[in-house]
């Protein structure tokens, strides 16, 4: 089972959250600051951070910066009274995945962290596995029983992308800048003709496809 850290200085708090994750049989290790929680991930093995911001000793930020810093790619889920956009910026620019404000709704917590850790075990294992097919992010291959189709790499970083996230939606500009680069000289519509491609590519396969959402982009639906 999955093994969180809850990292909070205010104990009630601690307690409701902890309460929250173990009814859906997590793991959890409390912690009541930054310093705390580094001791406790020196003797645990921990699979996601839910993280207060406002702590003494080591705030959030802090204990944040040093995780990337030392090339932790470990979720973390920010949860804090910090409500302005330059909070949630600064949360996201230090290195957490993910921002909630108090007072929290839990199931959307949940719902949030099951996202998380789902994201995270893809990125570790670099495969994504929908019914009978395999991505396989090294070998930039697409296998189905005993098929494989080795795709171009800007094909396969498309389809990786919106087979990691199924149902969200990414603009061509998003897709643009995260595989080409901010900086290329390419334009948007190099993206609508490597959709076209992989459309055509996996055309009647019944375990996922890829959707247009008029006016905004595009999304993967996972069918299996």
């Amino acid at each position: 089972m999955f093994r969180i850290l809850v990292v909070d200085d205010d104990k009630n708090t601690r307690l409701l959250l902890q309460a929250v994750l173990e009814a859906e049989h997590y793991t959890v290790f409390p912690a009541n600051n930054g310093e705390e929680a580094l001791a406790v991930m020196d003797r645990e093995h921990i699979d996601l951070v839910v993280l207060d911001i406002m702590m003494p000793q080591m705030d959030g930020y802090e204990f944040t910066r040093i995780l990337r810093e030392g090339q932790n790619n470990l979720p973390i889920l920010m949860i804090s009274a910090k409500q302005l956009p330059a909070d949630r910026k600064k949360g996201f620019l230090v290195g957490t995945d993910d921002y909630m404000t108090k007072p929290i709704d839990e199931e959307e917590m949940l719902l949030r962290i099951k996202a998380l850790l789902r994201r995270a075990r893809i990125a570790n294992e670099r495969r994504i596995v929908i019914g009978d097919v395999v991505l396989d992010y090294d070998a930039l291959t697409v296998t189905r029983n005993g098929e494989i189709q080795t795709l171009p790499q800007k094909e396969f970083m498309i389809l990786y992308k919106l087979l990691s996230y199924p149902g969200k939606i990414f603009t061509r500009i998003q897709l643009m800048d995260e595989i080409w680069g901010a900086d290329s000289d390419t334009g948007w519509e190099t993206v609508t003709v490597h959709i076209g491609r992989l459309r055509k590519r996996f055309e009647g396969w019944k375990e996922f496809e890829i959707d247009s959402v008029r006016g905004l982009g595009y999304k993967a639906v996972k069918k299996v």
